[in-house]
């Protein structure tokens, strides 16, 4: 074993001398925005032109686009009704590369927003919205037609701010697989029934529409004051034909 020689230069303990790290310089980031010009897609389901009776501007969910959800209202098509879908403005694929970049065949989808910059990204959907509105009703009377908007899941929130911050004035309102948005107040909760009552649509086994979610939601209608009805079928978090022709045989 070894052992120390008892005059020894060496001191018994040793202190490590670590070196300062050097000065940092303080930085700050400032985030700024600047308004671009883009393309935004939105699909149609019969003519502009027509002798129409009712619009429906549909909003899909999260991971949807414009034209597939369109499809989901081909048992309400007629040739006095007009279907606009128009599609979120961020886009994305619904499955993670393997193995290098993705494929041209891989799905893609669209969403509405997240929760970053949160404030933006609803300013320029409800900006977006109000444009389609316009286009729209440059060509069709407004006042010859009943609006029906519509928004599902993802959508509803998207819906639900639109009619309270944007120039939309809808007939009918139809909240379908979703929930209100948590900033909505009773002045903004009311634009959703200015008109006729809104409506709800919920799946008994959708994991979207959980009995605890479903009666906060009600409570919280209520407080609001919102004048409304809920359908509840059975089926999960999807659009059904049957539902659908159920809201327009109510109407009539």
């Amino acid at each position: 074993m070894f052992q120390p020689r008892a005059n020894s230069s060496h001191p018994s303990s040793v202190s490590l001398q670590i070196p300062a790290a050097p000065e940092k310089k303080i930085r700050t980031f400032e985030q700024r925005h600047l308004q671009v010009p883009r393309s935004a897609r939105y699909a149609i389901m019969g003519s502009l032109e027509a002798d129409l009776t009712e619009v429906w501007i549909v909003c899909h969910g999260h991971g949807q686009l414009a034209r597939r959800f369109l499809s989901r209202f081909l048992p309400l098509e007629r040739h006095d009704r007009l279907f606009v879908a128009p599609e979120a403005l961020s886009r994305y694929y619904l499955s993670p590369p393997v193995g290098g970049p993705h494929p041209a065949n891989t799905p893609i989808g669209a969403s509405w927003m997240t929760s970053e910059d949160r404030e933006f990204e609803i300013q320029d959907y409800v900006s977006y919205l109000d444009l389609l509105h316009e286009e729209i009703f440059s060509i069709v009377d407004r006042a010859k037609v009943k609006l029906w908007v519509f928004g599902f899941s993802q959508g509803v929130a998207t819906v639900a701010r639109w009619v309270a911050r944007g120039g939309v004035d809808p007939d009918r309102v139809v909240l379908y697989a979703g929930v209100l948005p948590p900033e909505l107040d009773a002045e903004a909760a009311a634009h959703l029934s200015r008109r006729s009552p809104m409506t709800i649509a919920l799946g008994t086994s959708d994991d979207f529409a959980s009995p605890q979610l479903v009666a906060a939601q009600e409570a919280r209608l209520r407080d609001l004051r919102v004048p409304h009805t809920t359908i509840r079928f059975d089926g999960g978090h999807e659009v059904l034909p049957e539902v659908l022709e159920r809201l327009t045989e109510e109407e009539g």
